[in-house]
């Protein structure tokens, strides 16, 4: 009876682990189907941020233009309220993608008073509001400080690769963009686990692929040490 039943857990134990096997290789799959398309613009317009700086390579087809914009009489009094003028002076389809406000504070070349110093008066800088509008496409940069009669206006036309860069790094992009990405993100993950996963399972040549992974490992953290050791 006991021999009986020794084969019959042996066989059991390596069912269990093809039906585990077989069940990571579909989803891993599946995971790379739902983000191929995804993939394959992030790592073109990867290779293209990750060589710009080194060799200075310059996005093609890229033109900006500086303007100035005269602001109402009387100035919008919030930022809601600017926020919502220029979206109609600029003939914007879609509200600011992003708000940012920079609180007045004391100019930064002001030199305290000393203990043999009478303390000079301090000088503010005023506030300071900045629009983002438009898209991965077309960018509209919107600077204004408070208490001027006109705000600069800087307009980004980008051409195919400057578009693909912007959608990688999702400027001008709305929270749907943003949480599709993330959805690539935990794919490239789940990627990653499973394929160590599969490859573990069914490799016998363990000591060849454990010697590969542990070089990959210290070729990143050396790589990645390096800059801050400098």
């Amino acid at each position: 009876m006991t021999d009986l039943v020794a084969p019959s857990m042996g066989r059991l134990s390596v069912n269990r682990r093809l039906a585990f096997v077989r069940w990571v290789r579909r989803t891993h799959g599946w995971f790379g189907l739902w983000g191929a398309l995804l993939g394959l613009m992030m790592g073109t317009s990867g290779v293209w941020l990750n060589h710009r700086a080194t060799l200075k390579l310059e996005l093609p087809a890229q033109t900006m233009m500086n303007a100035q914009l005269a602001l109402p009489d009387p100035a919008p009094a919030t930022s809601a309220e600017m926020a919502a003028w220029l979206q109609g002076a600029l003939k914007m389809e879609r509200p600011a993608n992003s708000v940012r406000i920079e609180r007045a504070r004391p100019v930064p070349w002001m030199e305290r008073g000393g203990p043999d110093k009478p303390q000079e008066k301090t000088l503010m800088q005023p506030e300071r509001w900045s629009f983002a509008f438009g898209g991965p496409n077309r960018l509209v940069q919107v600077e204004y400080w408070a208490g001027n009669r006109s705000a600069s206006v800087r307009t980004t036309a980008n051409g195919f690769f400057a578009t693909l860069t912007n959608l990688h790094k999702g400027v001008g992009m709305p929270v749907p963009w943003i949480l599709l990405i993330d959805t690539l993100a935990r794919s490239l993950i789940f990627l990653s686990l499973s394929g160590v996963i599969l490859w573990w399972k069914t490799n016998r040549r363990r000591r060849v692929g454990l010697t590969i992974f542990g070089l990959s490992i210290a070729a990143t953290v050396g790589l990645a040490l390096w800059p801050l050791q400098t």
